[in-house]
């Protein structure tokens, strides 16, 4: 961008990413009287928004629908002043004084501070069927939907401890579970196969993958392929495919900037600071145990402080030595 020429306003704090984490982010920077700008992507969408019932969020004791759930996040924003814009970020560059500057396709942006927010998707099998039903019987999250399959049968699509794990979850509501993998083995840690094997709850389709997922208005079954004995494909009868097949970080625009493990999480401390001074991550975005819409807005709360305090420090206006 010659010259930065679309050079914006300059912000205390430049948030990017307009899910739970960011809104959460946003929110407490425009709170705490910052001048905060909010980035969320043109053509990515918060996972959160295309899952049907949240019922493990505090304070809903009858759930929220995803999408009407992030509203809220959005409009409470607002209310303390977050200015919020659409635009896919493109890189992140040092500018002058400390200062950072944001890229998008058609615009730039100055800021003190960066806090990304950007998330992760589950990656997807690319089958036919699986973007039809997404949300009407394919889900990338046992814990948000396995409550709907009580006494149904469902499958789950791979074979590491993500999989194994939230097979074993929803054996708590489902009759039957059958585990799709493509080997003959499991890649899941020994205890938890150890459980799924001793599970009468647990079914497995050995050295399968997934041709097409089949229903009507919702799923009705999956179609496999035996890899080894094609005689062996058969199409498996159920109410849900749950794909765990692994997440891909929303970070590759970052990672050579701050320090990301090897599967493109970036790296955060307690205080969401990542390896370079005046830039945080919160959310699903960073390497960490849960990735909950709670853990994000708890992340995002930290981050947004951490950058205060940084701003503060910048500006000279920290308060009593408190540490930036």
């Amino acid at each position: 961008m010659e010259g930065n020429e679309s050079l914006k306003l300059v912000y205390d704090i430049i948030v990017v990413g307009g899910g739970p984490a960011g809104l959460t982010a946003g929110l407490y920077a425009a709170r705490g009287g910052l001048k905060a700008l909010l980035l969320e992507g043109e053509s990515s969408v918060s996972q959160i928004t295309v899952t049907d019932l949240v019922e493990n969020y505090p304070g809903f004791p009858e759930g929220i629908n995803g999408y009407d759930l992030v509203e809220r996040f959005r409009t409470q924003a607002g209310r303390f002043g977050l200015k919020i814009l659409t635009e896919d970020i493109r890189a992140i560059d040092a500018g002058a004084a400390e200062h950072w500057i944001v890229s998008g396709r058609d615009s730039a942006y100055e800021a003190l501070s960066v806090i990304l927010a950007t998330g992760a998707n589950w990656r997807h099998l690319g089958v036919p069927g699986e973007a039809a039903f997404t949300g009407k019987g394919v889900s990338y999250c046992a814990t948000c939907d396995g409550p709907f399959y009580r006494d149904r049968e469902v499958v789950v699509v791979g074979g590491g401890d993500t999989a194994v794990q939230e097979a074993l979850f929803l054996t708590r509501f489902a009759r039957k579970v059958t585990i799709v993998h493509r080997r003959d083995r499991l890649r899941a840690t020994p205890i938890l196969q150890e459980r799924a094997f001793a599970h009468e709850r647990i079914d497995f389709a050995w050295d399968s993958v997934v041709e097409e997922i089949q229903g009507g208005e919702f799923v009705e079954g999956v179609r496999i392929r035996n890899l080894k004995n094609p005689e062996k494909s058969r199409i498996i009868p159920a109410d849900g495919a749950f794909i765990f097949v692994g997440l891909t970080p929303n970070t590759g625009f970052v990672r050579g900037l701050v320090n990301c493990d090897e599967n493109g999480y970036i790296l955060a401390d307690a205080e969401m600071k990542t390896s370079v001074k005046g830039i945080f991550a919160c959310g699903d975005c960073i390497s960490k145990l849960l990735r909950q819409v709670v853990t994000a807005c708890g992340d995002a709360a930290t981050a947004a402080f951490s950058a205060q305090l940084h701003v503060e420090a910048l500006k000279g206006e920290d308060y009593g030595g408190r540490k930036a």
